[in-house]
């Protein structure tokens, strides 16, 4: 079994510990064993000298020696003491020959003691050698030996036997305490390195902790680990390749939904199929001629085997090589994809998909609408017909601004000599009238005609400037765009003039909303128009409300709501046509530019309206990807 850091460091503390335990007791037991057996070689030893000066003043002067110390009961008394004495299994006087003369125990006397091994050479051997001869296997009996002498002759010897099971028995209750310490040592060893691989092992913990909130894709994860030791600067280089991760995890998601979205507005049909067969992805075009539960399914199930699609695709997974083009006719029934693809001619091309192993891992399938593809080039020829007639329009209506001007300034000359003329007129009752005089007389009517003249030529010159201002080619700067930031624009310019009407203005979501890709100026501009509109729509005071959310497909949903009279239901389908208006004042022109601003940023306008209750205009405009601004010119 594999283990862990944390059990792996405190198994190798309680390790370290119980090793050096077991050193110390170890030489704690030989030093035992040699004090123990030097005490037991130094009471023998004070018991033979006290048997051997009793046996001196016994057997001096005495013919027969061996019965005087047989007779002496103060030696007999020290024998016998020699029970009481810790280890000591006998105390006897033998003689040369090795029998027993006299003995604690007299059954013993007359017999021949055999021999022992005496204490002093133990105790000149190795602590090894100690510690096997006193626990050898059902022990063992050592001696201290003291000759008798008579003079210089020995007659004898005192032996004093001392047994090692006795010895043993004194170090295993010797031991037993160490063996309790041992114990709470290791404990207590156990504790601390618990506690010390909790405290040096924390900074693993919180890497661990951040490279699993890295792999669920977490963005912007940092450690916050002391910067005094190695873990600092591993917690330093983390932040920053986390830093580095984030980017270009940014970057990429950026550009798979780019790409998902780019591959979502095809036109051409893609679909991804597995080696065994499977359907794993199609875009909105192929979905649209396959069943609805088509995903996961096997194209044996979805598409019957004459079938150009699967006939296309099983080559590839067969032969593992890409194929196409292909042109193919779908049958307009009875052989379709489910029984949705319409009828027609199509250009089919199969990729295969290869791991880094040149392993077939998949078909890429794409199928192109021949007919769609005329259909769409006749699309693009009426448009650049547009554009031109948009162009020649755009010109015309420049030619006819130059006579309205001409036009404009003879007849402010033919004012003022309509003007002069009728003061230059005599009212002198007394004198007949002449020309000039009914000159004069005309003048005030002619100038009613000139004042109605000039009104429509001031009319029909906005007319064209409004057009002029449709047509004329803009620069469409794109680059990423706060919410907030226009929305605090628009506000600046509408707020006053809300405060003067009893206008309260709120603003919703502009922080927490996603930059816009777009135009500033055009949209900011656009924002503006929709909320003078809104305040205009509520003479009588109410609520402007500006609000921002992120939306599906990656778009930012920009939302101008009133309270104020709303728009008739027959007037719906006409508020963004160019001129259209029902204001007594309006020119027609803002609500048109409101939808071709957001035409020209590839969004969506989507309008709610209620008589009485308010107006909702809901801009549905594309998100920022967080790349660099762009400059694009549209016509």
């Amino acid at each position: 079994m594999q283990l862990g850091i944390r059990a792996r460091q405190v198994a190798g503390v309680v390790s370290l510990v119980g090793l050096v335990v077991i050193v110390l007791s170890a030489i704690h037991l030989q030093t035992l064993a040699r004090v123990s057996l030097e005490e037991t070689g130094a009471r023998g030893e004070l018991l033979a000298d006290a048997v051997f000066h009793r046996a001196r003043e016994v057997v001096a002067g005495r013919a027969d020696p061996y019965a005087a110390l047989q007779e002496d009961a103060g030696l007999r008394a020290i024998l016998e003491s020699s029970a009481y004495s810790r280890s000591v299994t006998y105390a006897a006087i033998v003689d040369v020959q090795g029998v027993a003369v006299a003995a604690f125990d007299r059954s013993r006397e007359g017999s021949r003691l055999p021999p022992a091994r005496q204490l002093a050479d133990l105790l000149a051997e190795s602590p090894i050698a100690r510690l096997r001869a006193i626990y050898a296997r059902g022990g063992q009996t050592l001696e201290v030996q003291k000759p008798l002498l008579l003079g210089t002759e020995q007659f004898g010897s005192i032996r004093v036997g001392v047994s090692t099971i006795l010895i043993a028995s004194e170090l295993d209750s010797a031991l037993g305490s160490a063996l309790l310490t041992a114990l709470v040592a290791l404990g207590v060893a156990t504790l601390v390195a618990v506690f010390l691989s909790g405290l040096i092992l924390r900074p693993i913990h919180v890497i661990r902790s951040g490279l699993s909130r890295l792999g669920r894709g977490e963005f912007g994860v940092t450690l916050d680990l002391p910067q005094q030791d190695e873990f600092g600067e591993l917690g330093s280089f983390f932040n920053t390749l986390s830093t580095q991760l984030s980017a270009d995890r940014s970057q990429r998601a950026g550009q798979a939904a780019s790409l998902e979205s780019v591959v979502d507005h095809l036109e051409d049909a893609v679909a991804v199929i597995n080696p065994a067969g499977e359907l794993l992805f199609a875009n909105p075009a192929m979905r649209a001629t396959l069943p609805d539960d088509a995903m996961g399914r096997a194209l044996d199930d979805l598409l019957p085997a004459e079938h150009p699609y699967r006939a296309l695709v099983d080559e590839t997974r067969s032969s593992g090589q890409s194929r196409g083009p292909v042109s193919a006719t779908i049958a307009a029934s009875g052989s379709g994809a489910g029984g949705r693809d319409p009828a027609g001619e199509r250009l089919l091309i199969s990729h295969a998909i290869r791991d880094l192993n040149q392993r077939l891992v998949g078909v890429m399938l794409v199928v192109r609408n021949l007919h769609y593809l005329s259909q769409v080039q006749s699309t693009v020829n009426y448009s650049r017909k547009l554009v031109a007639l948009g162009r020649l329009s755009a010109g015309v209506a420049h030619e006819v601004k130059n006579p309205l001007n001409a036009m404009t300034i003879h007849l402010e000359l033919l004012k003022q000599k309509l003007l002069a003329a009728g003061r230059g007129g005599v009212q002198d009752p007394g004198r007949a009238p002449d020309r000039a005089d009914a000159a004069a007389a005309a003048v005030p009517g002619a100038l009613e005609h000139v004042q109605v003249i000039s009104g429509e030529i001031q009319r029909l010159d906005s007319v064209v400037q409004g057009f002029l201002k449709f047509m004329r080619p803009d620069e469409l700067k794109l680059q990423p765009v706060a919410v907030s930031t226009l929305f605090e624009g628009v506000v600046s310019v509408v707020g006053p003039e809300a405060a003067k009407a009893g206008i309260e203005v709120k603003v919703e979501g502009a922080d927490a909303a996603p930059d816009i890709n777009g135009d500033p100026a055009m949209l900011r501009q656009a924002l503006l128009n929709l909320a003078l509109n809104a305040c205009q729509a509520m003479p009588d005071g109410g609520t402007l409300r500006l609000s921002a959310a992120a939306s599906e497909g990656r778009r930012v949903a920009v939302t101008v709501e009133d309270t104020g009279a709303g728009i008739k239901p027959e007037h719906l389908d006409r508020i963004f046509d160019l001129y259209f208006t029902t204001k007594a004042r309006g020119s027609g022109i803002g609500l048109s530019m409101v939808y071709r601003t957001v035409q020209l940023h590839d969004g969506e306008v989507e309008v709610q309206s209620i008589v009485g209750r308010g107006t909702t205009f809901r801009l549905l405009l594309p998100r920022a990807y967080g790349g660099g601004g762009g400059v694009l010119h549209l016509a």
